[in-house]
């Protein structure tokens, strides 16, 4: 399970509005807000991609300034991760557990503006 933290941003005079129409919703659960039109709110889901769509349900309610993603906690999906490092041990190189490697050793071959 995922849990995530939102903080929706609305004008103050919309403010009462989509707190009610939030607490009508069955994707997220209010929780506080302030004068200023900021309204927290969280999401569960199984996995990131759930938590995303719920997030943009939030973005498309009424009113909605912003809605973005301040906090998450993924167990699962934690787990998985932890779980494929700990399996990719052998493919780590030596050297990178070697205390006295620099960091100017390290060489990177991949492309950031295509992501490999």
């Amino acid at each position: 399970m995922n849990l995530s933290s939102i903080v929706v941003q609305t004008k103050p005079e919309f403010m009462d509005g989509l707190i009610n129409i939030i607490k009508e919703t069955d994707f997220c659960e209010y929780h506080l807000h302030d004068e200023n039109g900021r309204i927290i709110v969280t999401v569960e889901g199984k996995d990131t991609g759930e938590e995303i769509a719920k997030l943009k349900l939030i973005k498309d309610l009424p009113n909605v300034t912003s809605a973005e993603m301040v906090f998450a906690y993924s167990e699962d999906e934690l787990d998985a991760e932890r779980q494929k490092l700990e399996s990719t041990e052998d493919n780590i190189p030596e050297w990178l557990n070697d205390p006295k490697a620099k960091l100017g050793d390290i060489k990177y071959n991949g492309d950031l503006k295509k992501g490999v």
